[in-house]
């Protein structure tokens, strides 16, 4: 959606949150706790990159800051003219791309804001400081340049929830207080104060409306992030799919900040969102699932008029060449700002390497759409012959796939595109598969992996317990173990990795049956046990 050809008017707050929708954030850049701007890996910013971003469709950026490394000493704390000038440089970019742009104070959250219970005076001497500084040298800045008070509040050792709203409170009063009596279009501008750890917790959203009452300014956002329901978000638990729980999750939340800001006329910005496994490694979660996670996402945050910005560490637009690292998320992610997209069960039909080749079922989740056929590449699939439909149950007949797998190499055979009404097409991968072949090895805690033929499948999850049945490794509330944090598959080294992580929390000369899950259903059975820093694995 194109944004307009002038902000609107001060004072409508809901009408320029709304054209601040969609947002990216320039995250692990300004915010990189170190030297500068590359300390964790991400390239200088150029104007490349925002023209860029901003090509993409997004009308706002975040750009968060971390103020730290980048002052002097008390009293004053005076911010280095070097960083300051370079922030007022990339914001100035962003304004003359014509972005609306969010600037905030961001891990000094956790740097040292949140000692505030012990150290209360130098906190807020501090925090104050840096606002004074910030404020006036961008009070003369175009209004589509906001702030946002603090990145995830939070508070160390303090007395519990009472004392946590009330230093909260204090810092966003105080930041609304020192912008506004700093003059220029600092009176107006609009100011963004998030909940504490930018949660949507009712308790935590009941908190900041009260801060939002005793204010009383028309000009303020209210902000919280949304990283989605937490075993599937990182892959713990079991929470493999977005299922039922997963959305309701995300309903509830958005139900939440919409119920009591949006409603009262009082724009949210969702500051952040995404699903935290990205921030290791973004095939955490299963394809097919992340894309139903997403388009979910954009589509409710809708229907709740609710502003989103995307949290980009630099794993999703690459930010030299300016591509999507994955094109069919950004292209669910894209259509989602605008319309609904049709999915199913799975993006996957696993078709075995041997024996007969049988009709496969999937359930299409038509989200309002209508479901107007297959195709494969150019080619329409013919239905009533390659494939019938059923309510809502997609049956591949077993003469398609049998054309389809053509001389069954493990792996992807064939790409469909299931069509619908509007939105972006759902793929389905046809995979032929063996059930893959794991084999014994010897290692230590510090490196252990275990030879395993994939052939054609991938692991989904993986299970650890004790002879006795009770749960085995890290999070023992659970016998699934979280993905790539406590085991990982190498599919092109034709490896399964056992973290030292996992190990840390097994118990020495007892023997842990791991059962692996696979996505073509298969589930197989590995043993492994620890004896000091010695491991063994056996597959019987």
């Amino acid at each position: 959606t194109p944004p307009p050809t002038t902000p609107p008017p001060a004072g409508n707050a809901m009408a320029a949150v709304a054209a601040m929708q969609p947002g990216w954030n320039l995250g692990n850049s300004f915010d990189a706790v170190g030297a500068d701007e590359t300390a964790w890996g991400n390239p200088r910013v150029t104007e490349a990159l925002l023209d860029n971003v901003r090509a993409q469709g997004f009308n706002s950026i975040r750009i968060p800051v971390t103020w730290s490394n980048h002052h002097g000493a008390a009293p004053n704390y005076t911010i280095d003219a070097a960083w300051l000038n370079r922030v007022r440089e990339v914001v100035g970019w962003a304004l003359a791309d014509g972005f609306y742009v969010v600037l905030n104070i961001h891990h000094d959250s956790w740097q040292w804001i949140n000692t505030m219970p012990t150290d209360r005076t130098n906190v807020l001497n501090r925090y104050n400081a840096l606002w004074t500084q910030i404020a006036a040298a961008f009070k003369d800045s175009s209004p589509k340049l906001t702030f946002e008070s603090v990145n995830e509040p939070q508070f160390t050792g303090s007395s519990g929830d009472a004392q946590n709203a009330t230093l909260l409170n204090e810092l966003n009063t105080s930041f609304h207080r020192i912008v506004r009596q700093s003059g220029g279009g600092n009176a107006t501008r609009l100011l963004v104060l998030p909940t504490l750890h930018t949660s949507a917790e009712q308790a935590r959203v009941n908190e900041l409306v009260s801060t939002f009452n005793t204010l009383n300014d028309p000009n303020l956002i209210a902000t919280v992030h949304f990283y989605g329901y937490w075993p599937f978000s990182v892959n713990v638990a079991g929470g493999t799919r977005f299922d039922a729980t997963v959305q309701q999750d995300l309903t509830d939340q958005f139900d939440r900040v919409y119920n009591a800001f949006v409603t009262r006329n009082i724009p949210v910005i969702i500051g952040e969102y995404g699903l935290l496994g990205f921030d290791r490694h973004t095939g955490t979660i299963e394809q097919g699932e992340k894309l139903k996670f997403f388009e979910f996402l954009g589509h409710y945050a809708r229907s709740r008029k609710l502003t989103t910005q995307l949290w980009d560490n630099g794993q999703h637009f690459d930010r030299t060449s300016f591509v999507w690292k994955d094109p069919e998320l950004f292209a669910q992610i894209k259509s989602s700002w605008t319309t609904r997209s049709g999915t199913a069960s799975s993006d996957q039909v696993y078709v075995p390497r041997t024996g007969t080749i049988t009709a496969k079922s999937l359930t299409l989740n038509l989200n309002g759409t209508t479901f107007q056929g297959l195709r494969q590449g150019t080619t329409d699939l013919v239905n009533g012959t390659d494939y019938t439909v059923s309510g809502s149950t997609l049956t591949l007949t077993a003469s398609a796939l049998t054309r389809l797998v053509g001389s069954r190499a493990y792996g992807v055979n064939a790409n469909l595109q299931a069509r619908f009404s509007a939105g972006v097409p759902w793929r389905i991968s046809i995979i032929t598969y063996d059930p893959p072949v794991l084999s014994n090895a010897t290692g230590t805690t510090a490196a252990f992996t275990l030879p395993a033929q994939f052939r054609g499948d991938q692991l989904a999850t993986m299970e650890a317990k004790y002879a006795d049945g009770s749960n085995a490794g890290p999070h023992n509330w659970t016998s699934y173990k979280e993905f790539d944090v406590t085991f990982a598959p190498n599919y092109t080294g034709n490896t399964i990795a056992l973290k030292p992580e996992f190990f840390a929390e097994v118990n020495d000369g007892q023997r842990v049956t791991l059962t692996f899950h696979f996505w073509s259903g298969t589930k197989l059975t590995y043993y492994v046990t620890k004896s000091g820093s010695t491991v063994t694995g056996t597959v019987s």
